[in-house]
């Protein structure tokens, strides 16, 4: 899964089974780890999660089951979250003496807003995916059989979208909710300098005026 890979436009990530999409940490592991091990795999942890979210494509998680602890962080660090009507989601890490260590505290909040994410984190509750729809966490409940489906439809209406202009546009929304809306308007202003130089920028105001379906080159 790497960004620069041109011959990649997008990413599901999905759980093996109907049982779970990621249900947690080991915690036979876990009731072994010291403060220094655990510190060096929460920062380990952040990392990968961080370059899921700043791929520069889109990456869509198929919640298919459990998303607990680090399942549910997972998830949050996706671009668009689409989850089955069985699926369950939550921060339980309390429930073991720790807190949540691969972005729930910062992502959650930032999705489903304060005091919902710390009624979640605070009490460990585990939530159906009608709830999570219902406070912002996930996008899209679907049953089962539909998930991949809907997940390959959803990337499949931003493949025909300006790779470039995508691409930025990511950046803008992920750079600009760690700035004032000050500073992440001039950001917004600078990419969208940098998209109207592109060929594709040119390909695609041309299409729209020949009523014809743009061919997008990725420059």
């Amino acid at each position: 899964m790497r960004g620069e890979d041109s011959a990649v436009r997008g990413v599901i990530l999905t759980g093996a089974g109907d049982k779970a999409f990621i249900a947690g940490a080991d915690i036979g592991e876990l009731s072994q780890v010291t403060a220094v091990e655990a510190e060096q795999s929460s920062t380990f942890g952040q990392a990968v999660l961080n370059l899921i979210e700043n791929l520069g494509k889109p990456v869509v998680a198929a919640i298919n089951g459990f998303a607990l602890g680090g399942g549910c962080e997972t998830a949050m660090a996706c671009t668009i979250r689409v989850a089955t009507e069985n699926a369950r989601f939550g921060q339980p890490e309390v429930k073991l003496g720790i807190l949540p260590g691969g972005g729930g505290t910062q992502r959650l909040p930032r999705l489903v807003g304060k005091g919902r994410a710390l009624q979640l984190i605070l009490s460990g509750e585990m939530i159906s995916a009608q709830e999570a729809y219902r406070i912002g966490l996930v996008n899209e409940v679907v049953p089962a059989a539909d998930l991949i489906t809907r997940a390959e439809a959803i990337l499949k209406q931003i493949f025909a979208n300006a790779p470039v202009a995508v691409r930025y546009s990511l950046e803008a929304v992920n750079k600009g909710l760690e700035t004032s809306q000050a500073e992440g308007l001039a950001l917004e202003a600078s990419f969208f300098g940098l998209c109207a130089a592109t060929a594709d920028k040119q390909e695609g105001t041309q299409a729209f005026l020949q009523k014809r379906a743009p061919q997008f080159q990725g420059r």
